[in-house]
């Protein structure tokens, strides 16, 4: 695909407003401290999901399997964990989904087939593991 200047232009534009937003968000985060809204601190960690996410290999050859493992922490046992590709600028949900343990844990298997560096995620609702990676050759 070729990027043209008005390509370019328009991704940086959404990347100063992206970083703008991020901006904005953690002003009005800090301004509603838990103490301001009179929530406990204990109350706001708890209330903070998130997910951890391993492959058990880095490479592997198109269409072998491998799995992710991983824990969740403020989600409800049985949350759907929905594993993601990142295509092009988007993040694309896979026909990869396994429901999360009562002890916040789950096991997905997964094959890939689209070769090179695959930039991966789990998510559930709203929440997205740290993004890793698996090369497939």
């Amino acid at each position: 695909m070729a990027i043209t200047k008005r390509h370019s232009l328009r991704i940086a534009a959404v990347g100063v407003i992206s970083a703008a937003s991020v901006v904005l968000a953690g002003t009005v985060a800090s301004a509603a401290t838990p103490a301001a809204t009179g929530v406990s601190a204990a109350q706001t960690t708890a209330a903070k999901a998130g997910i951890t996410a391993k492959p058990s290999v880095t490479s592997v050859k198109a269409w072998q399997l491998f799995r992710v493992t991983g824990t969740a922490t403020g989600l409800k046992a049985g949350s759907k964990m929905v594993l993601q590709q990142k295509q092009g600028a988007k993040w694309v949900s896979l026909p990869a989904v396994t429901p999360l343990s009562s002890k916040g844990t789950y096991s997905l298997g997964v094959k890939l087939g689209l070769k090179g560096k695959n930039d991966l995620r789990i998510v559930s609702g709203s929440t997205a593991s740290p993004v890793f990676n698996v090369t497939v050759h």
